[in-house]
C-alpha cells in the first residue's frame, strides 16, 4: 500500500514537471509563431489527457490543480484562476466524454477540451472583470481551440499509440485514440 502511494506521488510530481516544462515550452513558441499572449498551443493539456486516460481521473484533477497553483505562484492571480477555470471545465468535459456509451474519436475528444478550456477561462474573466466584455473575445478563441484541438489531437494520438496497453489504470471505458 506504502508503496503504491509513493509511486502515485512520484508519478504525478514527474508528470507535473513535464508539464511545466512543456508550458515553458510553448511561452518561448508562441511569440516565434506571431500569437498573442493569450493563444497557446496547450501542449501541458496533453499531460492531463494522459493522466485521465492512463491513470485516474484523480490524477488528472491534481495535475490541474498543481498546474492552476503553479501559474498562480509565477504569473499571478488572474493567471492562477483562468488556469484552473479552464482546466477543470476540460477536465469535467473530457471525463464526460469518456462516459458515452459510444466511441469518441481522438480529434473530438481534444477539440472539445480545447474548446472547453478556452470557454472556462472566457467566463472566468468576465466575472473578474465583471464585465461581459470579455465574452467579445469568443470568436477568436474559438477558432483557435479548433486548431489547438487538432494540433493536440495528431500530438496525442502519436505519443498515446506509442505507449504499451497494459499502462492503463482507469478503467475507461473507449480510449479516443485506440482506433476502433
Amino acid at each position: 500500500m506504502r508503496s503504491s502511494k509513493a509511486r502515485d506521488v512520484a508519478r504525478t510530481g514527474l508528470l507535473f514537471a513535464l508539464a511545466v516544462v512543456l508550458s515553458w515550452l510553448e511561452s518561448c513558441i508562441t511569440p516565434l509563431l506571431g500569437l498573442i499572449p493569450a493563444l497557446k498551443l496547450g501542449l501541458s493539456n496533453i499531460v492531463v489527457m494522459y493522466a485521465l486516460l492512463f491513470l485516474r481521473p484523480r490524477t488528472a484533477f491534481f495535475l490541474v490543480l498543481l498546474k492552476g497553483l503553479f501559474a498562480f505562484l509565477t504569473r499571478g492571480a488572474t493567471s492562477g484562476i483562468l488556469s484552473i477555470c479552464g482546466g477543470l471545465l476540460s477536465l469535467v468535459i473530457l471525463w464526460g466524454l469518456l462516459q458515452l456509451p459510444f466511441h469518441v474519436s481522438g480529434y473530438i475528444f481534444c477539440v472539445c477540451g480545447a474548446l472547453a478550456h478556452n470557454l472556462g477561462q472566457l467566463l472566468a474573466a468576465s466575472v473578474l472583470l465583471s464585465s461581459a466584455m470579455a465574452l467579445a473575445y469568443t470568436p477568436v478563441l474559438l477558432v483557435a481551440g479548433i486548431a489547438v484541438g487538432a494540433l493536440s489531437s495528431i500530438l496525442a494520438q502519436a505519443l498515446f499509440s506509442a505507449l504499451p496497453a497494459y499502462t492503463t489504470e482507469s478503467g475507461i471505458r473507449h480510449n479516443p485514440f485506440i482506433n476502433k
